[in-house]
């Protein structure tokens, strides 16, 4: 009984001075962020190589419980995120689940490269705090420390290349890729109020998954031996982020 009651003034106390405070508690806008990608793995015969471009599309939302914190979120989409992966075995099935329109290519020879191409829709969830010269200032700086996104699959496809034979092309490899995506990050830029209710962001943006992208039902083989193909593979994606708050 006595936690209630405090917990109930606590939230009386916190609801009153926000009550209290001279600042919007709501922001919305819009972001367009291009983004830069790459792939790591835990095994050391898979290696990480070339990176991707692509894009971050969506609405962007800031609750704010004190003048310069709040809680961000929104939703958005993440274009061609991913990079290519190295085979280092001496053989090895990585897509079997996928219908691949080239034959030949569901067991690869070592140093074929696979390039993942995935789309997403996303839902990030973080804290900002701000800081400026002074509580009037058009300028201020930014931190997003952590962010935490989910993410659903929405497209995956691939290529192969370095077989020595012959190569592929957009390959539906989205049947391998694992459906959902969790990923941390951090950020940090400036802001800037160029109108009343309208701020210009720009900044860098840093996430790395911590779920592994691939679904592991291939297997390789090494010195004669085939065994499951395990390792796990995970994006880092560092974004230019771009967007409006109105």
């Amino acid at each position: 009984m006595k936690k209630i009651v405090l917990l109930s003034c606590l939230l009386v106390f916190i609801g009153s001075n926000l009550y209290s405070q001279d600042f919007r508690s709501v922001r919305f806008g819009l972001q367009a962020s291009p983004t830069w990608s790459w792939l790591r793995t835990d095994d050391k015969k898979i290696e990480g190589l070339s990176s991707n471009w692509g894009l971050k599309l969506g609405a962007m939302g800031e609750f704010y419980f004190a003048r310069n914190y709040a809680i961000t979120t929104g939703l958005g989409f993440g274009f061609n995120q991913g990079g290519f992966l190295q085979n280092g075995y001496d053989r090895g099935v990585f897509w079997p689940k996928s219908d691949l329109s080239s034959p030949g290519l569901d067991t690869l020879p070592q140093n074929a490269k696979l390039h993942y191409r995935v789309n997403y829709v996303e839902i990030p969830i973080g804290l900002k705090m701000r800081g400026g010269s002074g509580e009037d200032s058009r300028m201020k700086f930014y931190a997003e420390i952590p962010v935490f996104t989910l993410g659903f699959v929405t497209k995956g496809t691939g290529d192969i290349r370095g077989t020595n034979t012959q190569n592929s092309d957009d390959e539906n490899i989205r049947p391998d890729v694992n459906g959902l995506s969790l990923a941390w990050g951090l950020g940090a830029g400036v802001e800037y109020e160029f109108a009343t209710n309208a701020t210009l962001v720009a900044g860098l943006a840093y996430q790395r998954q911590f779920t592994d992208m691939t679904k592991n039902k291939g297997a390789v083989e090494f010195q004669g031996d085939w065994e499951k193909e395990n390792s796990k593979a995970t994006a880092n994606i560092l974004a230019l982020k771009l967007g409006i708050l109105f």
